[in-house]
């Protein structure tokens, strides 16, 4: 990693409030009320409960949902026994895997202690507490012996994620592997190279599976684990072959299947040319594989390859998997994660391949046709169906293994539960993060002066999804890097000012534009030292892809250029503004937030119209509902009125747009309310994931108070309407704020391509 990128990750863990989670409160704690039903003397109501019934602690308490990730240090990532200070920003990230794919919540904790009789009873003594218990990052061979005991003396779900993670992706992987190829598991034979725990864990999972031991070779750093070897310990023995091979290359003639938990570029082309038929290769070292895929594919076209590399196909990636067994574990209170618990997971990863693959999980990764083959075999980590496939499999397996405590009788409701936990949508800034990496896009940045907007140039670029253009003096734009130690690759930095040439081409192409109305051609090349003007004349002749622009102007000010150089697709006679707020129950679309200041019924079904465009474009599906004071003809009024005129016409025009209204926010919000009071309505009992206001000071101060009160991250304002990618930013645009909206302007770019 680079010194620049080094720099980044501390920044990334240090700036703010430092580390990378927080505990808030899950009820109400304003009042001395509250307080006191918090704390003392309310508290003891449910303390007496518990004390009476232990298992009232899963009623009362965040027992049910809470995990322990818990390490030592002694084996963190790939950088050894580091101590458990230094593990902890690795535990903390575990957490945030929790709970950004299973809304688990995580209490990371390292221990002072490689004793694995201390670790153990350290460990057993935090039982009351958690409702599982996660290890992570303990060196082999203590990992083995400390899960065991610990799952035969605690009566919560355990398991060693660095042993079983791997083991049950890689599982489900290699089912898939042998169905494409026709190869069954029990005739194969399998070359282990490694033999820590993930390798261990992954070879008895696949003898778990069907895999004959006397079909199995593994190696550690000396060599084959042969029979005659003095020096195994009694988790090797488990695997010591008589087998004639006594290296790598040997082992891998004729070998159907290699296993790679090892390091990196140990492969030559020659051994994997000497493989059998449809050689099935899994070389999962990180960062750099057994073999490089590429080099793999060279070598056998007929290869069936996965790494543990996202930039590859079919990743063997443990966020499959962790959060959505410990979701059904935790969710049936089971005792233990069984082998029958993992091996369902095994099986739903595994048959999930096997499905259609949704669109938005295509666009995310941008694919045009990801079907179950050789390059798809393995589900992809944002595939939002593995929260409501893998864990309902968990929990089952679970109860038909006699160690749920909680079974559950409601399937749909549980699935429903699941998504609702979530959100469908919550993957949002993700896979807009991705689509824009696949392509990424030349923005020009207007304020290159502003360090907000140099360190998200910075992020974006190191992020993959942009090339950035930076508007300014060059020596201005050099000093404020160096003072901020900010360094953006491949950046390109112009001047309007010193570009004498360009400002006259671009200049008569504006006058040209614009003669007719009141334009001269001395101004029209003036106007091209105005880095807005420049810069969305950039895009408009096709230099650039998009425009970002707004931290330092008035939104006006910032916004007439680009309505003059650019100009509205032809079948928009305005622009409204549009803030996608990203709300735990998924991405939430207000508007008209920036544009229009009062509203006309036509403007009303312009809007309409832009929105659900956008929102379609972002693979969703909208539904949108028109905010007022009054619901469904309840007020009268100028506005509702109008918005009553308004949906008439879209109910009738453009049926397929699923739009009403007027309606209340509450109803807007919560569609079984607003369908047991008006079941009538186009929208029936979903909540409206897009909400068109009344005015712009509606819309404004809608937005507002959500971002200020921190109920939302915001990408916005989104503009709509314009021929090209053009975004105006407020002022107190974070500087997240302005990557969210690169990506999303990077996006529209390549739409509009």
């Amino acid at each position: 990693m680079s010194k620049k990128k080094l720099l980044d990750a501390l920044s990334y863990h240090a700036d703010g409030r430092p580390g990378k989670i927080e505990v808030i409160s899950t009820k109400p704690t304003q009042t001395q009320f509250d307080l006191a039903l918090a704390y003392s003397p309310g508290v003891a109501e449910p303390c007496l409960a518990i004390a009476e019934n232990v298992d009232d602690v899963y009623k009362y308490t965040a027992k049910g949902n809470l995990v322990a990730v818990i390490s030592n240090g002694t084996a963190v990532l790939g950088l050894g026994d580091i101590g458990p200070e230094a593990s902890k920003p690795v535990m903390e990230g575990k957490g945030v895997l929790f709970k950004i794919f299973a809304d688990i919540d995580v209490f990371d904790i390292e221990l002072n202690c490689k004793d694995v009789d201390d670790f153990v009873r350290t460990v057993k003594a935090m039982e009351p507490t958690f409702g599982g218990i996660n290890l992570e990052d303990i060196k082999a061979p203590e990992s083995f012996e400390i899960e065991e005991r610990l799952k035969a003396e605690l009566n919560i779900p355990i398991m060693h994620d660095d042993q079983h993670g791997t083991a049950i992706i890689s599982g489900a992987g290699l089912i898939n592997a042998l169905r494409i190829v026709n190869k069954k598991i029990e005739d194969v034979r399998l070359v282990v190279n490694g033999a820590g725990a993930s390798a261990i864990a992954c070879t008895k999972l696949f003898v778990s599976l069907g895999a004959r031991k006397e079909n199995i070779i593994m190696l550690d750093s000396k060599g084959v684990l042969h029979k005659s070897r003095t020096d195994l310990d009694k988790y090797k023995q488990q695997f010591a072959t008589d087998a004639t091979a006594t290296n790598l290359e040997e082992a891998l003639v004729n070998a159907d299947v290699f296993v790679g938990l090892s390091k990196g570029n140990i492969l030559s082309q020659d051994m994997i040319r000497s493989m059998a038929n449809d050689p099935i290769v899994f070389a999962m070292a990180n960062p750099d594989p057994e073999i490089d895929y590429n080099t793999a594919v060279a070598a056998r076209p007929d290869i069936i390859m996965a790494t543990g590399r996202s930039d590859y196909p079919n990743q063997v990636n443990n966020v499959l998997g962790f959060p959505f067994i410990f979701r059904g574990a935790l969710d049936v209170r089971s005792t233990a994660i069984n082998e029958e618990m993992k091996l369902a997971a095994v099986r739903a990863i595994a048959d999930l391949a096997m499905e259609p693959v949704p669109e938005s999980v295509m666009m995310a990764y941008n694919e045009q046709n990801l079907t179950f083959g050789r390059n798809y075999f393995i589900p992809k980590p944002l595939d939002p169906r593995l929260l409501t496939t893998v864990a309902p499999a968990v929990a089952k397996a679970a109860m038909d293994s006699g160690v749920a405590r909680a079974p559950i009788t409601d399937w749909d409701g549980y699935k429903a539960s699941l998504r609702k936990r979530l959100g469908i949508d919550n993957d949002f800034v993700n896979r807009l993060m991705l689509k824009a990496k696949t392509a990424p896009k030349r923005v020009v940045f207007a304020e290159a002066d502003n360090v907000s907007i140099l360190r998200a140039a910075q992020m974006a670029a190191n992020e993959g999804i942009c090339k950035p253009i930076l508007l300014g003096k060059q020596e201005v734009i050099d000093r404020l890097m160096q003072e901020n130690n900010i360094e953006i690759q491949n950046a390109v930095v112009v001047d309007p000012r010193l570009e004498t040439d360009k400002r006259k081409v671009y200049g008569d192409i504006l006058y040209k534009q614009r003669a007719r109305k009141g334009l001269t051609e001395y101004e029209a090349e003036y106007k091209m030292r105005n880095r807005n003007y420049y810069g969305a004349m950039m895009v408009e002749q096709g230099d650039a892809d998009a425009f970002i622009s707004g931290l330092s102007r008035n939104y006006p000010i910032a916004l007439k250029p680009a309505i003059e150089v650019i100009g509205l697709k032809k079948e928009h006679s305005k622009l409204a503004g549009m803030h996608i707020m990203m709300t735990k129950s998924g991405p939430m679309f207000l508007a008209d937030t920036t544009v229009n200041i009062d509203y006309t019924v036509d403007t009303y079904v312009q809007l309409v119209k832009m929105v659900y465009d956008r929102i379609k474009s972002l693979q969703m599906d909208p539904r949108i509902a028109l905010i007022s004071y009054s619901n469904f003809g309840s007020s009268p009024g100028k506005y509702p009125e109008m918005v009553r005129e308004a949906v008439a016409i879209l109910h009738k025009d453009y049926p397929e747009i699923c739009v009403d209204g007027e309606m209340q926010p509450i109803y807007a919000v919560d569609g079984k309310a607003r369908f047991e009071q008006y079941p009538f309505n186009k929208l029936g009992n979903k909540s409206a994931n897009a909400f068109i206001f009344s005015n712009l000071s509606t819309g404004n101060a809608s937005y507002q108070l959500m971002r200020a009160m921190g109920m939302a991250e915001s990408i916005g304002p989104v503009l709509l309407g314009f021929k090209k990618s053009v975004h105006i930013l407020h002022h107190s645009s974070s500087v997240r704020e302005i990557v969210n909206m690169t990506a999303l302007a990077v996006c529209e770019a390549q739409d509009k391509e």
